[in-house]
């Protein structure tokens, strides 16, 4: 079920829903919407102030039921932490545990004041849709594969609405877009390889096409990769029974004479590591392995869905990595689309093999104004920056910049890591002009070289997300990212 957002200008103690949310300082200080509730019920709030039940400890939550004096039915008071310390990131983290605490309660709709509350350098129209994207991302649940449940009979949550004017109404109308791309994401890779093969990937991207005015997609299989020389690419996918595809949606939204942006998403449907093969434990987690694709084809969705003034063309290799006995093996030397040729030395190191073929395409065939990639490309990017932060390399400081702050907005952070020519040498091979890999050392940096020699003449910039697309562990979730910070990198082009 897809939860529904909107604005409300009613009075917290008026509005006559199943719940109103609130918020509490940790010194006791009541923002406006609480304490109007607080005045208008006689005291409720301040009393569980008093007696210690209502801490204000950051994303605490307390329900009072039926208070009297207002017409909501229940009261969700939530804790926001050190007034003096309050700011973007703990704004995010308050909604997240407000909709989960809804989310327990027997209700179908909420109005947030949450959005009333006052965070350093961000507007309402910025409170209102990060709200409303941590309302959408922690009520999110997986139930594509399984039993469908037993109705409860009681109320579901379907509808929050916000407390915010007019001004608001462009943050809430990209939530709904944003929040669209990310759903698509979250699906498409939390799905088993079993269904979530290079064929599902290609059916979803032509459906969405299909139905939207100016999208189109174009589907190029195995044997028209060949005819073209996608030789490193189509070498990944050679011990799979599901053949490869590449995925090319384009979106039409600007002038017919501007050069479209482009982001290339790498699609390994599930990673064995093929010859080099991965060890047994945590090898489910590989079908998050196209994270990076899921990711691109989501911030297209959002793109599209927006309506944004600018050409996009979003590029998927879609490939799965098996053993197989005409599975490629360390020590092979492939032919790449642009003619470089590639040593080998770990099959296991396949993400950069097929984004490299991808990438030739895309700046062949659209010279694009610029290019991303996403991936979840490296371990060594997860050891580097955590689940925290993306890992972002460029040579173009100012498309680096953009990067970082369209992040920074969106909480979709990112971290840049040096991209220096010193690291090149990591890469160098006696039997092909390159290796793909670079050995322990800096490996996400050697990963994002290797991508560099693909993008000579292009404004480029690699994302690794093997730290930020997915919760580890076996009831992990995809987490959409990074949706939020592509889209909004578009929204900032597209003025």
């Amino acid at each position: 079920m897809t939860l529904q957002f909107s604005l409300d200008s009613a009075a917290p103690e008026t509005a006559d829903v199943p719940c109103v949310v609130v918020g509490v300082y940790e010194n006791g200080l009541l923002t406006s919407a609480a304490a109007r509730v607080d005045s208008a019920a006689g005291g409720a709030i301040k009393r569980q102030v008093e007696s210690g039940d209502i801490t204000g400890k950051a994303a605490s939550t307390t329900v009072l039921f039926a208070p009297e004096g207002i017409k909501a039915k229940r009261v969700l008071v939530v804790g926001l932490g050190s007034q003096k310390s309050f700011e973007a990131a703990r704004f995010q983290k308050v909604n997240m545990e407000a909709a989960r605490a809804l989310s327990r309660l027997p209700i179908d709709s909420a109005l947030s004041f949450l959005t009333e509350v006052d965070v350093p350098s961000r507007d309402t129209a910025w409170r209102v849709r990060t709200a409303a994207l941590a309302v959408d991302h922690a009520t999110y649940r997986y139930t594509a594969t399984l039993k469908p449940r037993e109705k409860s009979g009681q109320p579901e949550l379907s509808h929050i609405s916000f407390a915010g004017a007019d001004n608001a109404q462009t943050g809430l109308d990209q939530a709904r877009a944003i929040a669209e791309g990310v759903l698509f994401a979250r699906e498409l890779a939390n799905l088993p390889p079993n269904i979530c093969n290079p064929a599902y990937i290609a059916q979803k991207a032509v459906e969405f096409a299909d139905g939207e005015a100016h999208v189109s997609c174009k589907v190029l299989d195995h044997e028209e990769m060949a005819t073209l020389g996608f030789g490193s690419l189509l070498a990944v996918g050679r011990g799979s029974a599901n053949k490869p595809k590449l995925i090319v949606l384009e979106y039409k939204g600007g002038g017919e004479d501007e050069n479209p942006y482009a982001f290339v998403g790498k699609g390994i449907t599930f990673d064995t590591g093929g010859i080099s093969l991965k060890p047994g434990p945590g090898m489910e987690e590989m079908k998050f392995d196209m994270g990076g694709a899921a990711g691109v084809l989501g911030a297209f969705i959002s793109a599209v869905k927006m309506g944004l003034k600018i050409n996009l063309v979003c590029v998927v290799p879609a490939v799965e990595n098996m053993p197989d006995g005409d599975a490629y093996r360390p020590s092979d030397v492939l032919t790449s689309l642009s003619g470089i040729t590639i040593e080998v030395l770990n099959t296991d190191a396949e993400g950069r093999l097929i984004l490299c073929d991808a990438l030739t395409y895309t700046a062949q065939t659209f010279k694009p104004h610029t290019i991303i990639d996403a991936a979840t490309l490296t371990g060594a990017c997860v050891i580097a920056l955590g689940k925290y932060a993306s890992g972002l390399m460029s040579k173009h400081d100012d498309l680096a910049d953009e990067l970082l702050r369209a992040g920074e907005t969106t909480l979709d952070r990112a971290w840049r890591l040096p991209l220096w020519d010193d690291y090149h040498v990591q890469l160098e091979s006696g039997f092909a002009d390159i290796a793909n890999i670079g050995g322990k050392n800096a490996g996400a940096i050697t990963a994002g070289c290797f991508l560099s020699r693909f993008t000579e003449g292009q404004r480029w910039a690699h994302l690794d997300i093997a730290g930020t697309a997915w919760d580890e562990g076996r009831k992990g979730l995809a987490t959409g990212r990074p949706v939020p910070l592509l889209a909004q990198w578009l929204i900032d082009r597209a003025g």
